[in-house]
């Protein structure tokens, strides 16, 4: 089957999440690159079509679409959908390991599973370059893989798979979760579990938006490592996905720079992959350091370090900065509901929620909260997004199933 066709500028902000996209999702393309001195002979319809900023792609029926959106991507590929039915057993919000797990334990299970989830497969696993403390696999499996491997998994079982789906108000009744999505579809379902993990937290520097996709990148960005060859590349974040990323990125760029507010990264980081990048000669560790400033005319240039320790500044010249500091849940769509939240805006499941103050004015059942689930009865949270969860792939795993056996008991009680 012929490949499907990118083509652009590779410092153009409109590639880089096309291409993203299409590497989390597993499918199988060629890139083009477009620059000034190269007139693509072969394809000299679409490079007069394309300034820095912009990008085409060719799919494999021929049809060439200039600047397109992640959403008629998906569309043309054939996995933009509506519900099918009236009413599920089970809805999924997220996709990353704890949804994917859900859907594949709830449908092999005999309920009836929709999964939604508004980027890509994987969420932030889907984006390492390779994960190695997940059981099974001695010799490691990329994010993307993995999550490839789980979706099918789950069409196997006959889950419904909602992609670039995204649920913007939620609201129960009638032993009931109804969402409006943002595409203005409605969903009806007896149970829901959010999966939805959390975002990458942004720097908040000035020029920060005016960087972005240009140098400046959140989450591990493996679709970039090509592009860093004799290049000095900064990562900033102590966690298992900054340090994987700086391991791949040390394969390929002059030298990693990882930048951590802390003086270790024991704290923070694996011990297998703490001694990796400590002994890796391309990868130098700045500790008790954060950026402080971006510049650069169009794309980034150069940052701003700023070390607590020496109140020395130092400047560096870079062209990639990837930022892996975890972030916020998304939890908006619950603002109208009695679904408690702490402070951070993490779902509060379980026995967590007795000592809340807000639990037994909502709470009416004659049981307590079963292990996972919200304060709003058959609304489970798994995963990341979950208050007090363990920010690791086999966990999110493991509550994405548990999670599945509670819906069980919930929807036993109906």
């Amino acid at each position: 089957m012929e490949k499907l066709k990118l083509f652009g500028r590779r410092d153009s902000a409109a590639v880089y999440p096309i291409r993203e996209f299409l590497r989390r999702s597993v499918v199988d393309f060629e890139w083009i690159e477009v620059n000034n001195d190269n007139l693509l002979a072969d394809s000299g319809t679409v490079s007069p079509l394309l300034s820095k900023d912009a990008s085409a792609i060719q799919f494999p029926d021929g049809e060439l679409v200039v600047n397109p959106s992640i959403e008629q991507i998906a569309r043309h590929l054939g996995w933009i959908k509506k519900p099918s039915q009236a009413e599920y057993d089970l809805s999924i919000y997220g996709a990353g390991p704890a949804g994917l797990s859900a859907a594949v334990y709830a449908a092999s299970e005999g309920l009836k599973t929709i999964l939604v989830e508004k980027e890509a497969m994987g969420g932030q696993a889907g984006t390492s370059s390779l994960i190695e403390n997940y059981m099974g696999f001695p010799k490691g499996i990329s994010g993307a893989e993995l999550a490839e491997r789980a979706r099918q998994q789950a069409l196997k079982f006959g889950v419904e798979i909602l992609l670039l789906g995204e649920g913007i108000k939620g609201s129960f009744s009638n032993n009931r979760i109804n969402v409006d999505l943002a595409n203005g579809d409605k969903m009806v379902a007896k149970a829901n579990i959010c999966a939805t993990g959390v975002e990458y937290a942004a720097l908040n520097l000035p020029n920060e938006n005016k960087f972005f996709n240009k140098g400046v990148y959140y989450g591990a960005g493996a679709g970039e490592a090509c592009f860093c060859n004799g290049k000095d590349v900064f990562i900033v974040g102590g966690g298992n996905s900054a340090g994987q990323a700086a391991s791949y990125f040390s394969g390929f760029a002059r030298t990693v720079y990882m930048v951590i507010r802390k003086s270790n990264l024991a704290e923070t980081l694996s011990d297998y992959l703490v001694k990796r990048v400590t002994r890796n000669p391309n990868i130098v560790i700045l500790y008790n350091s954060e950026v402080k400033e971006l510049e650069g005319a169009d794309l980034l240039q150069r940052i701003r370090i700023f070390n607590s320790e020496t109140g020395i500044d130092t400047w560096y010249n870079t062209s990639k900065l990837f930022i892996c500091i975890g972030g916020k849940p998304n939890t908006h769509w619950a603002d109208d509901t009695q679904i408690i939240r702490d402070l951070n805006g993490y779902l509060i499941t379980g026995s967590d929620l007795l000592s809340h103050t807000d639990f037994n004015g909502c709470w009416m059942e004659d049981r307590l909260p079963y292990h996972l689930e919200t304060s709003v009865p058959g609304s489970f949270a798994a995963g990341d997004v979950r208050f007090n969860s363990v920010k690791r792939v086999a966990s999110a795993v493991g509550e994405g199933a548990m999670a599945v056996t509670m819906v069980h008991k919930y929807l036993a009680e109906l």
